[in-house]
């Protein structure tokens, strides 16, 4: 059993991290709840065992203070709902969730301190404050004077050295922090996908920029087989091979970055799959003209904006071949509804591959969001909350190991149940290029 579920909170004021940062339309209604819904459980263990939560979060890139669009206060109605669900008593009385306009100072401090066991406080966004961003220790201690346990459930930010995802651990005593059970199976799953894979490994990587996906990349040269690379960034790679890509998106200044890892792919045996056409578009709008072209002779003034069907036959091949998936990025603007061929496609074959025995790991927002929209989630073997996360993990795991001093990320403990799979340290940072020195932190 793990550190967090056999932890009895009767009587504690958890501080739970999670990660509600998810998309709002217009009129501030969430769009995709996957990271709110995937930390109810770990809320509810908490209000069951008698102690009450304390939930703190960001939402979006505030610039510079307090932005009403957002507020974490937009979330307050869906979560409610979301914790009052109880299909075996819907008789149960409602909870009803407390909120304070500030994530610290006094009105946060008195609401925590008056709070109930079986109540649930929700902080305003954490960003508000530029010092969450900073690391600041300042910022941390006020926020750790909110709770009694400090329970780290946002595996979508865990690569992140901020206030409240690391540099607060420093102040709850050893066996008052610890991971929540989205954390665990979210690492547990990591685990299994990085390091224990069996082959032929498939990773899809979609999206836009190369640049958003170079370290993620590089970490897949040195496990996968096969690599599949859709989306926008595909276009850099096809450029950097000579292609004509035409008004498609590319980044200039990666294309070397971008010839470097084709070579280094070559070089271990790994396959790139670039998409061999294109659906391709006179402009970037829902109501353009579209054609199929080979993705590196795209004509002037036109733009790849999807993978075509020859790319979509090729992928799913390689994808129905494979013993694990990892897919992170979509093919294309598939919130277009023109565009959206090519991500369903994939989003389709991962499900079909999963039903022959393959695991098949879905990481990273856009494709998240695709597996839900197209209904798929329920078909795959895991949906993940955090995408950069999930490979930033891998890489700062393997330098845990070498740290010698005093670590400053202890947030990132493991539970009992992990520490059993992996004979490494206690505390993995996950932030790889920060000074680290401690080689053991007790942190179980």
């Amino acid at each position: 059993m793990s550190k967090f579920s056999s932890f009895n909170f009767s009587g504690k004021k958890a501080l739970i991290r999670v990660d509600f940062n998810v998309p709002l339309d217009a009129e501030y209604k969430i769009t995709d709840d996957t990271r709110i819904r995937s930390s109810i459980p770990t809320i509810k263990k908490i209000l069951k065992d008698g102690g009450s939560a304390i939930l703190m979060s960001h939402l979006g890139r505030p610039k510079g203070g307090p932005e009403e669009k957002y507020s974490l206060k937009h979330l307050l109605p869906h979560l409610q709902e979301l914790l009052n669900e109880n299909p075996d008593n819907p008789q149960q009385a409602r909870l009803n969730i407390l909120f304070a306009n500030d994530c610290i100072g006094e009105q946060a401090e008195q609401k925590s301190k008056n709070l109930q066991p079986g109540e649930v406080l929700l902080l305003e966004n954490l960003r508000f404050y530029k010092e969450e961003e900073k690391g600041d220790t300042g910022f941390a201690e006020k926020l750790s004077r909110l709770g009694d346990i400090w329970v780290n459930d946002a595996f979508g930010t865990a690569h992140r050295a901020h206030a409240s995802t690391a540099v607060i651990a420093q102040f709850f005593p050893v066996e008052n922090r610890m991971f929540g059970l989205l954390m665990e199976s979210e690492i547990i799953s990591a685990d299994k996908i990085l390091n224990n894979s069996s082959k032929p490994f498939v990773a899809i990587i979609g999206g836009a920029k190369v640049s958003d996906k170079i370290l993620i990349l590089e970490n897949l040269l040195e496990r996968a087989t096969d690599i599949i690379i859709g989306g926008g960034m595909a276009y850099t790679f096809m450029k950097a091979e000579g292609g004509q890509i035409g008004n498609s998106l590319f980044e200039a200044d990666k294309v070397g970055t971008a010839l470097n890892l084709l070579k280094n792919a070559e070089a271990r045996g790994v396959n790139i799959h670039l998409p061999a056409d294109s659906l391709i578009a006179d402009k970037f709008s829902a109501d353009a003209e579209t054609s199929a072209a080979p993705s590196n002779l795209i004509p002037d003034d036109w733009m790849g904006l999807d993978i075509g069907p020859n790319a979509c036959e090729q992928f799913c091949n390689v994808i129905m071949h494979s013993k694990t998936i990892l897919w992170n990025g979509p093919m294309g603007v598939f919130e277009m509804h023109n565009f959206q061929h090519g991500t369903k496609c994939i989003a389709k074959a991962v499900a079909d591959a999963t039903q022959k025995g393959a695991y098949s790991l879905v990481g990273g927002g856009d494709s998240v969001a695709a597996v839900h929209q197209f209904g798929y989630a329920d078909k795959v073997s895991y949906v993940s909350t955090g995408g950069g996360a999930l490979l930033e993990w891998e890489r700062a795991r393997a330098g845990a190991t070498a740290c010698t001093g005093s670590c400053r990320h202890r947030g990132f403990v493991e539970t009992k149940a992990f520490a059993q799979r992996r004979h490494n340290s206690a505390v993995h940072p996950l932030h790889s290029g920060r000074s680290c020195t401690n080689t053991r932190a007790s942190a179980i």
